[in-house]
């Protein structure tokens, strides 16, 4: 197998889409504080969600009886760059938008189709588990099990690193439902899980900006109906693996620090001695032609999303690199500020003292770089 990343040009016709963002983004911004930025797409605001909904701008490519739009994914692109690009709230509603609510459109049923317009509206927000504390990325080496009962399914086991579950209305959860003597890839099976069902415990783990973005998450005999079983049992594998290819391949894999790049350009152009060197002009190039190049194999792979295609391996690649990217900004833009190690009030400092931190985890969400250049190698015939 080889990589394919074909030129994907966006049309003219999004320009009028892209300013319309920009002019929200505009009104809704204004007492946004540089941490809040800096948190970009993990930011969680349901009233910004909703906000975005009435614009039409979640839900976006779903069918109309669904609370979509039928726009295109092209479209549903430019817009993801520009919240992006603000460092605006969007985890209340990004993992339903991005991958749970196309999931249930692929693979759901009636009953779990119900649930999109309120995934649409802002009103209803997705965690995903995925990851288990004795397993990590290895999701074929998940252990968390669920148990036929009358009626539907007992659910036992851990899952961790489940960002804002805490907050979350329901996860879409990775259980082991088959029988012992199966393949490590076979007996796994997708579930929706009310968060408030009984038997579920959320323990929030603090990282070190010392925020609890990331839980842990106990489930003691969690009862979930039939009709909460997503597709077919046994086939949680392959749905799974479709999931993350939508959560791999998108511009949050490198714009996350995009608005701490933005504001050093900014300090960067008012501050005459930093102009003039050559040196500063050199590294923040660099930096905008890395995030340059990631934006084509990115919207190469939206443009095979919306063809059909199924890029797992090329995701898992701009997963990787762009991760790479994202953990280099912070201390790329710190040796070139000289910024201070102490509190400062300059609003490119606290952006910066909050990445700083927040920086390890990056390669962490949606896989480690670990397993991910496994995927790759494997996806390449290299091992």
């Amino acid at each position: 197998m080889s990589l394919q990343f074909s030129l994907c040009e966006l049309p003219d016709s999004v320009a009028a889409l892209r300013t319309d963002v920009r002019e929200f983004l505009k009104e809704m911004s204004g007492d946004w504080s540089p941490e809040q930025l800096a948190h970009s797409w993990t930011g969680y605001n349901r009233a910004f969600s909703k906000e975005l909904a009435r614009k039409g701008w979640i839900g976006m490519t779903w069918p109309k009886q669904y609370g979509g739009h039928e726009r295109s994914a092209l479209e549903r692109y430019v817009v993801l760059e520009e919240l992006l690009a603000a460092g605006a709230p969007c985890g209340a509603h990004w993992i339903g938008d991005r991958q749970s609510g196309p999931l249930i459109l692929r693979a759901g049923n009636d009953e779990q189709r119900k649930l999109l317009p309120g995934i649409a509206s802002g009103d209803l927000s997705f965690c995903i588990g995925m990851s288990e504390p004795d397993a990590g990325s290895d999701l074929a080496a998940v252990r968390s099990r669920a148990t036929r009962v009358e009626g539907g399914w007992r659910l036992n086991g851990r899952k961790i690193w489940t960002t804002n579950a805490q907050h979350a209305d329901y996860m879409i959860a990775l259980f082991r439902s088959g029988t012992a003597d199966e393949t490590r890839h076979q007996g796994l099976s997708q579930f929706i899980v009310d968060m408030t069902s009984s038997g579920l415990e959320v323990r929030p783990i603090r990282d070190l900006t010392g925020e609890e973005d990331f839980n842990e998450i106990t489930f003691d005999e969690v009862f979930v109906p039939d009709a909460m079983l997503v597709g077919e049992e046994g086939n949680g594998w392959r749905q799974v693996i479709g999931e993350l290819t939508l959560e791999r391949a998108g511009p949050e894999r490198y714009l996350t620090c995009f608005p701490l790049l933005a504001e050093a350009v900014r300090v960067v152009h008012n501050a005459p001695a930093l102009a003039q060197d050559s040196s500063a002009s050199e590294r923040l190039g660099d930096l905008i032609a890395q995030h340059a190049v990631l934006r084509q194999m990115s919207l190469a792979i939206a443009g095979m999303l919306s063809e059909g295609s199924d890029p797992a391996i090329e995701a898992a690649v701009v997963k990787d690199l762009g991760n790479s990217l994202e953990q280099y900004v912070p201390e790329a833009i710190r040796i070139l500020l000289d910024a201070p190690a102490g509190a400062s009030d300059v609003p490119v400092h606290r952006m910066l003292a909050f990445l700083m931190q927040a920086a390890p985890s990056f390669s962490l969400r949606g896989g480690t770089r670990e397993v991910l250049r496994g995927i790759i190698a494997r996806g390449l015939g290299l091992r």
